[in-house]
C-alpha cells in the first residue's frame, strides 16, 4: 500500500509540474505586455452626441448599413449568442436571413457558425465571414441580396489560406465588388497576414505574414482598470485587425489592435501576384500613430475614425495625421468594436464589451447588459456599408 502511495505521489508531482511548465509556455507565447501609451485628447462633442440605435441582451459584434438605412448587425460569437446575424428593425432584433440560417448544425437552407465580420457593397448586397471557430473548421465567405435574402456568392477558404488557430476577423470590399481584403488576426495561431479574394476568378492569396504590419505590438489593454489577461496568463493581442479603405479604393489601412502605428498599402500592390514578398513587404507604408484600436472606417473627405477601446471613445485621424478624440463615453462606448457608416454622414458603432465577455460565463454576461449600437455624426459623409 506504501509502495502503492508513493508512485500515485510521483504521478501526481509530474503532472503538477508538467502544469506547471504548461502554464508558463503560455504565458511567454501569449501572456506579458506593458501598457499602451494614451493618445487621447479632450473630446470633440459631448457624449449625449451619442445616439442609441439598439440595446441587446448580448454584445454585438461587427455592423454594416445600408444606403436605405437598413441597419444589420452580428451578435458577438464569443458570447457564444443563439442569434447569429440579425436586422434592427422596428426596435427588434429579426435573425437574418431568416431564422434557420441561425443554426450551426448546418441544415437547410444554409447555416452560420462564427460570423463576426460583416459589410455591405455597393452592389447592394450584404457580405459576411464567418471564421470557423478560430479555422477548427473550414471559414467561409457568403454574398446576400439584400432584397431577396437569397446567397449570391460563395467562397470556403482552402486550409492552406485559413488553418486551424486563424481568425478571419474584419473585413473590405472593393467599389466595384470583385475584391475582398481580408484581415486574419489569428489569435492563437499567432500567424496574422492579409488575404486578398477575387470574387471573379474565385482565388485567393495570403499576404505579409510576419511582417510587422499584421503582427501585435506587445501591449495588454487595459479597460475599466482590468488587465485583459485571462486566467492571468492570456493576453488580449491578436493580430491584425482594423481594416479600412478609402472611398475610391485606391489605399488600404490596417493594423493590428495593440500597434502603436497604422499601415497602408496601395490595393494595386495587394494585387499586384508578381510582386514578391520582399517588394511586396517594401511597399508598406507606416501611416501614422494611433489608439488602441479595433473598429476602423473611413470617410469620403480621408478621415479615419479609429476606436480607442482604453478610453471608450471615438478617435478621427485626420488626413494631416494629427490625431483628436471625437466623443467619449465609459457608460456607453464599452469596447467600441465595429464600425459602419449610414447614409447622412451618420457613424455606427457596435459595442462589444469584450471586457465583460473574455473568460466570462453566460450569467456573467447577462449581468452586463444591455449592450449598445450607437450612432454619431462624423465630420463627413461615408460610404453606406463601409
Amino acid at each position: 500500500m506504501a509502495r502503492l502511495w508513493r508512485i500515485l505521489r510521483r504521478l501526481l508531482g509530474s503532472i503538477l509540474f508538467l502544469l506547471i511548465l504548461l502554464v508558463i509556455g503560455v504565458k511567454l507565447r501569449y501572456g506579458g505586455g506593458a501598457d499602451f501609451p494614451d493618445r487621447s485628447t479632450p473630446a470633440k462633442l459631448d457624449p449625449a452626441a451619442l445616439e442609441i440605435v439598439a440595446e441587446l441582451p448580448t454584445p454585438p459584434g461587427n455592423i454594416a448599413v445600408s444606403a436605405e438605412g437598413r441597419v444589420f448587425f452580428t451578435l458577438h460569437p464569443e458570447a457564444r449568442p443563439e442569434l447569429k446575424l440579425v436586422e434592427w428593425v422596428a426596435g427588434k432584433a429579426v435573425p437574418w436571413p431568416s431564422a434557420a440560417w441561425q443554426d450551426a448544425t448546418g441544415g437547410e437552407p444554409g447555416w452560420f457558425r462564427n460570423v463576426l465580420g460583416i459589410r455591405i457593397d455597393r452592389q447592394n448586397r450584404l457580405w459576411t465571414l464567418d471564421n470557423g471557430d478560430h479555422g477548427i473548421h473550414v471559414g467561409r465567405l457568403l454574398a446576400f441580396d439584400l432584397v431577396t435574402g437569397k446567397v449570391v456568392h460563395e467562397f470556403e477558404f482552402p486550409r492552406t489560406l485559413a488553418g486551424l488557430g486563424s481568425h478571419l476577423n474584419d473585413f473590405q470590399v472593393s467599389p466595384d465588388g470583385t475584391k475582398i481584403f481580408i484581415a486574419d488576426a489569428s489569435f492563437f495561431g499567432k500567424t496574422p497576414a492579409l488575404i486578398v479574394y477575387d470574387t471573379e476568378t474565385r482565388s485567393a492569396r495570403r499576404l505579409l505574414e510576419g511582417h510587422p504590419s499584421v503582427t501585435p505590438d506587445k501591449y495588454t489593454p487595459v479597460i475599466d482598470g482590468q488587465r485583459m489577461e485571462i486566467f492571468g496568463v492570456l493576453s488580449i493581442r491578436p493580430g491584425v485587425d482594423s481594416i479600412a479603405l478609402d472611398s475610391r479604393g485606391e489605399w488600404l489601412y490596417f493594423a493590428p489592435v495593440t500597434s502603436l502605428n497604422l499601415y497602408r498599402a496601395r490595393t494595386e500592390d495587394l494585387l499586384d501576384a508578381k510582386l514578391s514578398k520582399a517588394d511586396l513587404a517594401g511597399k508598406v507604408e507606416v501611416f501614422a500613430p494611433k489608439t488602441m484600436s479595433d473598429g476602423l472606417s473611413m470617410d469620403n473627405a480621408d478621415n479615419l475614425y479609429l476606436s480607442d477601446v482604453e478610453h471608450s471613445s471615438i478617435v478621427v485621424l485626420h488626413p494631416d495625421k494629427s490625431l483628436q478624440t471625437l466623443v467619449r463615453d465609459p457608460k456607453r462606448l464599452r469596447w467600441p468594436d465595429g464600425f459602419s457608416f449610414g447614409s447622412d454622414g451618420w457613424l455606427y458603432v457596435s459595442c462589444s464589451s469584450l471586457q465583460r465577455v473574455f473568460g466570462k460565463s453566460a450569467s456573467q454576461i447577462a449581468k452586463g447588459s444591455p449592450y449598445e449600437v450607437l450612432r454619431v455624426r462624423a465630420e463627413a459623409e461615408g460610404v453606406p456599408g463601409h
